[in-house]
């Protein structure tokens, strides 16, 4: 009887590293109507953004909440949008353990692709120092009875409380790449811009907590204002992405882009919830 060869290891598979760019999807609500609701009314009228790309689930807004999330029927709600749920961040270590046991794996905080919750700074303007009310005038006739043969000065006038100095924001620093970012490839520039001198190949990654420049084509993802920068842009040449981000808010090109910007120089910010796309002109 033949026997068949004892298979070598190497030959029936391989381990290798691989960069998986993850959209996060920050739920805000354990009721799943409400949030089928809230994903039906964003999307429903203009068809899901989500082709069954792979998501994390951040769970940092329900983290202190008192109710359980169900995961198995918020993983099968996510993926009647389009979206296929692979991974969780940002909850209770009791969250964390029921989303492993359904099968989520535990993402990064600083996952590529999966935005930083955003913070809103407040800025507390420093007191005013108001100076001390003038001593009242004694009554006229006393005035007259003690008044010297010359007149009395003038009393000097009230000084006028400053103004407030708002502070001044801190000085973000660039992180500068002159060499082409290939496909798999990412550049992370913490609490600074990001300026690349060469092309984002389809496939590559740029964020950045301040703003993005590319002096060359940008055919892959760029996502500014990581950590919630709502002023931060992005600024490219030659404008071809996939995907671009201005604090979490975010639009693929699957619908291609008008024609002004396409391929053109271009830059990307924020109005509101919206994300404008604009000819970059001289």
């Amino acid at each position: 009887m033949a026997v068949a060869p004892k298979a070598n290891a190497s030959s029936t598979f391989e381990i290798k590293s691989a960069a998986l760019t993850l959209v996060a999807v920050a739920i805000k609500t354990v009721d799943l109507a409400r949030l089928d609701q809230g994903l039906t009314s964003r999307f429903g009228g203009n068809g899901t953004p989500f082709d069954q790309e792979p998501v994390a689930i951040d769970l940092s807004a329900l983290r202190e909440a008192d109710d359980a999330v169900d995961f198995i029927a918020l993983m099968a709600l996510l993926r009647t949008h389009g979206m296929v749920p692979i991974a969780v961040r940002g909850g209770s270590a009791a969250q964390m353990d029921t989303a492993s046991a359904a099968g989520l794996a535990e993402a990064h905080p600083h996952a590529p692709g999966v935005p930083a919750v955003r913070a809103e700074a407040v800025v507390v303007p420093a007191p005013i120092t108001r100076a001390p009310a003038p001593a009242p005038a004694p009554a006229a006739a006393a005035v007259v009875a003690a008044a010297p043969a010359t007149s009395a000065a003038p009393p000097a006038p009230t000084p006028t409380p400053a103004a407030p100095v708002p502070p001044t924001p801190p000085r973000r620093h660039a992180v500068v790449v002159d060499k082409p970012l290939r496909s798999g490839q990412q550049v992370y520039a913490k609490d600074a811009d990001l300026i690349v001198l060469a092309v984002v190949s389809f496939g590559a990654e740029v964020i950045a907590d301040g703003n993005i420049h590319v002096y060359a084509p940008l055919r892959g993802r760029a996502l500014a204002g990581a950590h919630g920068d709502t002023s931060a842009r992005i600024f490219t040449t030659c404008l071809e992405p996939q995907l671009v981000s201005i604090a979490g808010i975010y639009r693929t090109t699957e619908k291609e882009l008008p024609a002004d910007v396409l391929g053109k120089p271009a830059q990307v910010w924020l109005d509101g919830d919206s994300l404008v796309i604009e000819p970059l002109t001289h």
